[in-house]
């Protein structure tokens, strides 16, 4: 079982130097305290804002950064670049009829960053 996450849930990125929040749109949503995400909340810097700067040498701009600097990783700002929904999202809840999103839930950014749910601004509400 897991949660179910909100606007205001705190993301984190294995190649980002800071925390992010997301933001959830409260357009035709469930509210619980806050809006419920969905799997499709997913769109940089509408949904998912930056994680500070990147330290990921496969992000262009890190790479140039640090081909500019003779090699020395040179971390850049941070653009998280998403091609896909988050996964999984939950199977048994539905929100604006997509799948909720869930504590469990993972998205990719395309220069290989795993962005995870830190705390997912519960409330109070449980996801089978």
């Amino acid at each position: 079982m897991g949660f179910c996450v909100c606007s205001g849930a705190t993301l984190t990125c294995a190649f980002g130097m800071a925390p992010s929040v997301l933001n959830v749109l409260p357009a035709a949503r469930v509210m619980t305290g806050a809006p419920t995400a969905t799997i499709m909340d997913n769109v940089p810097l509408v949904n998912i804002m930056p994680f500070g700067m990147c330290t990921n040498p496969a992000n262009p701009t890190v790479a140039a950064a640090t081909a500019a600097a003779s090699g020395v990783l040179t971390p850049m700002p941070c653009i998280p670049v998403i091609p896909a929904p988050w996964a999984p999202g939950s199977p048994t809840v539905l929100v604006g009829g997509k799948p909720a999103l869930n504590n469990s839930s993972k998205l990719m950014c395309a220069y290989g960053g795993v962005i995870n749910i830190a705390n997912p601004a519960v409330y109070n509400a449980q996801v089978p």
